[in-house]
């Protein structure tokens, strides 16, 4: 064998010291997995309740020009795209599925599109395939951290959109189906289409007291709509955690599976290899035993004739 014990003892140890590192990536995975999917169920009322209030509005003002669908101002007018990936690796092809996603879904839109990525990886993706980029975001490593990013995006999206450079605006993310399984999907955000508006207003109030619109129609519409952006993008960003990390925690977890057929292994080669050396050993020792057990039986003159 060309190992010897002292280098696969290194191994093992080597190994061992990895299979911790890989069982703490996979509770941390775990843990986050339970706070991401924990803030997109939290946000589910408070969406219904934006939802109902842009019913209300729309009821009373019918669609306003600030959401209204409308034609591109410009011949170079652009279709913003937000796509949603990864700055760490050991996600399998979690940003591969998304950048392809994005990238098919763009190719059949008419309009050129400026794409903002969110995450390292999945920026160099997209930029190994041709999209034109315009932003790149760190991906936020906590439940907290989502807000200033959801800010930010609103900001960059905003000024464009004001100054007639983006005309519409789409989301790329990846949602979990379940388990480590997930799909990637895509929603867009701006314009708000004349079909989403009619459902809204169409969706009754939960109780007998008619709802009253304080302000101005336009302007509380406004406040309302914005909230509606803030949440999407709020609900795209942690579905897109949390899938992230639940293909960290399936691939933690094919590596820690690996580790220990690889230290079963390892242990059984050391084990063999001792016992080999142990048995070497013992020949040795029994031949010399033998040895001087032959020198030591007394010789007899040859008897003369």
């Amino acid at each position: 064998m060309s190992d010897t014990t002292t280098s696969l003892h290194r191994k093992i140890g080597g190994a061992g010291d990895l299979q911790s590192v890989v069982r703490t990536m996979k509770v941390m995975a775990a843990s986050s997995i339970g706070q991401y999917e924990q803030s997109v169920r939290a946000l589910a009322d408070y969406y219904r309740t934006v939802e109902l209030g842009l019913g209300a509005c729309l009821r009373k003002n019918g669609p306003a020009p600030l959401i209204a669908e409308r034609k591109r101002q410009t011949d170079t007018a652009a279709i913003g795209a937000v796509v949603f990936g990864s700055d760490q690796g050991l996600v399998g092809q979690f940003n591969d599925v998304v950048a392809d996603y994005a990238v098919k879904t763009l190719a059949a839109l008419p309009a050129k599109p400026e794409v903002w990525a969110v995450g390292e990886r999945v920026h160099a993706r997209l930029a190994d395939a041709g999209l034109p980029l315009v932003g790149l975001f760190t991906v936020p490593n906590s439940v907290k951290a989502i807000t200033p990013l959801v800010g930010q995006i609103l900001m960059d999206s905003e000024m464009r959109h004001s100054q007639g450079e983006v005309t519409e605006l789409y989301l790329f993310y990846n949602r979990s189906i379940s388990g480590a399984v997930y799909t990637p999907v895509s929603q867009r955000l701006l314009p708000l289409d004349k079909n989403w508006q009619g459902k809204l207003a169409q969706l009754p109030w939960p109780t007998g007291n008619l709802p009253e619109i304080m302000g101005g129609g336009i302007a509380t519409m406004r406040a309302l709509i914005r909230e509606y952006l803030f949440v999407s993008l709020f609900r795209a960003c942690a579905e897109s955690l949390a899938s992230e990390n639940a293909s960290r925690l399936a691939a933690m977890q094919r590596a820690d599976k690996n580790i220990d057929e690889l230290l079963e292994y390892l242990n059984g080669t050391f084990h063999r290899l001792r016992q080999s050396r142990i048995d070497e050993e013992l020949f040795d020792v029994i031949s010399g035993f033998e040895a001087l057990r032959v020198e030591a039986l007394p010789r007899h003159p040859p008897l003369s004739g």
